[in-house]
C-alpha cells in the first residue's frame, strides 16, 4: 500500500526506542486558546481538534499528590501492565505492531512494549498516532505502519474507557479503512482499565486511578493534544502535535515510565494467576456505561451526552482542560479520587454525592450558554 505522508519527525522527550509519534510538528505555531473560548466554540459547533487548550501547569502541592499517588499504584498499574500485555502477545505473537492513541495511550504502549520485551525477549515496533472524535483516524499514519511493516497485525492502545467514544470511533475508522483500501483492520482497543465494559483487552475493569491522568504534557513526552486543522494539515500529511520544549523542567515522562518498569519483575507471578482466572470469566464488551451517561444527561438536562465525562481518568480531564460543571462522586472516601477534591476546590466546582453511578466519579461540563445569560 502506497503512504505519501512524509518520514517522520523527532518530537517529544521519550526514547525512539521507546515510540515513533506519526505526528506532524506544529511547534512553531500558536494554536492555544482559553478553556473559555475553547469551550465555547465547541458548544457553537466547532471541534476541539481544531485548537489546543493552553497547557494548564498544577500548583507545587498538586505534583507533590501525584508522585505519592504514583508511589502508591505503582505496582497496580504495573500488573494491570503485564496482565493486558500478555494478552496481546498471546493472541497475536511477534509480528504485532502496538500503536497508541496520542496521547494517553502513549505511556501506557511504551509500558506494554517493555514488559513483553522483558518478560518474552521479544521486541514490538511501537507508534503514536492520532484518532479524533468524529472526524476518525489518521489514514496517512497507518498507510505507514502497514508499509514498513508488511503481514504485521496492528494492537490500538490507549489508556483507559469512559463511555466508549473512542472505542466506537475505532470501529467505525476501521471499517471505513477497510472500504477504502480493503485492508481489513482488528478495531479491539487495549487498555489498562476498562470501567465502562468497552473492550475485551483490559488489565481492570475497576475505575481506579491511572497516575498519568493526573498530568498532562509532562507526564506524556511533552506532546501537545493533536491538532486536525486544515489551515495547518495538508493531505498528505500526519495529525499535528506541538512539542512543549519549554517545559522541559517539568517533564517526568520518562521517570514514570522508569518507575512503573521497576516493578515488572515483581508481578510476573501475580500476572498468571490473574489470566488463569480472567480465562474462565464473561469478558465481552458491554458498553454499560452508555445507560448511565443518558441517565445523567436526563437527570441534569445536558443537552449532549458529550457533556458528561464518566470515570476517574475523564473526570480528570474535565477539571484539566475544561470548564467544569459539576463533579458526582459514588464514594467520596476513596484513595483514587484525592487528586479530584484537590483540583475541584482549587477551581471552585462542586462534588456532588452521587451513589447512583457505574464509574467512581463523573464530569459535568458547563453550558456556555448557560454562561452568557
Amino acid at each position: 500500500m502506497e503512504s505519501s505522508a512524509k518520514v517522520p519527525v523527532k518530537i517529544g522527550t521519550y526514547n525512539e526506542n521507546d515510540v515513533i509519534f506519526l505526528l506532524k510538528d506544529l511547534s512553531s505555531l500558536k494554536l492555544e486558546d482559553s478553556v473559555e473560548n475553547r469551550e465555547k466554540q465547541m458548544q457553537s459547533g466547532g471541534h476541539y481538534s481544531e485548537s489546543l487548550p493552553i497547557e494548564y501547569q498544577p500548583p507545587n502541592e498538586y505534583v507533590d499528590l501525584f508522585w505519592r499517588m504514583l508511589a502508591e499504584y505503582k505496582r497496580k498499574v504495573a500488573l494491570c501492565i503485564g496482565i493486558v500485555a500478555q494478552q496481546i502477545y498471546q493472541l497475536k505473537g511477534e509480528k504485532t505492531v502496538l500503536v497508541s492513541l496520542a496521547r494517553a495511550g502513549t505511556p501506557v504502549g511504551i509500558l506494554i512494549k517493555r514488559y513483553i520485551e522483558l518478560r518474552f525477549n521479544i521486541t514490538l515496533p511501537h507508534y503514536s498516532i492520532s484518532i479524533v472524535r468524529d472526524r476518525g483516524i489518521d489514514e496517512n499514519a497507518i498507510k505507514y505502519i502497514l508499509n514498513i511493516h508488511p503481514g504485521y497485525q496492528l494492537q490500538f492502545v490507549d489508556g483507559w474507557t469512559g463511555k466508549g467514544a473512542i472505542s466506537l470511533e475505532l470501529t467505525k475508522a476501521c471499517q471505513e479503512f477497510s472500504s477504502k483500501y480493503g485492508v481489513e483492520l482488528d478495531d479491539s482497543l487495549a487498555v489498562i482499565a476498562d470501567p465502562g465494559y468497552c473492550t475485551n483487552l483490559y488489565g481492570t475493569r475497576e475505575d481506579f486511578l491511572i497516575p498519568s491522568a493526573c498530568l498532562n504534557s509532562t507526564v506524556s513526552g511533552l506532546v501537545s493534544r493533536t491538532v486536525l486543522n486544515k489551515r495547518y494539515i495538508g493531505e498528505n500529511d500526519f495529525h499535528g502535535a506541538k512539542f512543549y520544549r519549554e517545559l522541559l523542567n517539568m517533564d517526568v515522562s520518562n521517570e514514570y515510565i522508569e518507575t512503573i518498569f521497576q516493578e515488572f519483575p515483581d508481578v510476573f507471578p501475580k500476572v498468571d494467576v490473574h489470566l488463569s482466572k480472567r480465562s474462565m470469566e464473561k469478558k465481552e464488551p458491554a458498553f454499560l456505561g452508555m445507560n448511565t451517561v443518558k441517565q445523567i444527561q436526563k437527570e441534569f438536562n445536558l443537552s449532549s451526552t458529550h457533556m458528561i465525562k464518566p470515570g476517574v481518568g475523564e473526570t480528570t480531564r474535565v477539571l484539566l482542560r475544561r470548564v467544569p460543571w459539576k463533579i458526582l462522586m459514588r464514594d467520596l472516601s476513596s484513595p483514587y479520587v484525592k487528586h479530584i477534591h484537590m483540583l475541584a476546590k482549587e477551581k471552585g466546582v462542586e462534588v456532588v454525592p452521587y451513589e447512583n453511578l457505574n464509574y467512581l466519579c463523573c464530569g459535568l461540563i458547563k453550558s456556555m450558554k448557560e454562561i452568557e445569560k
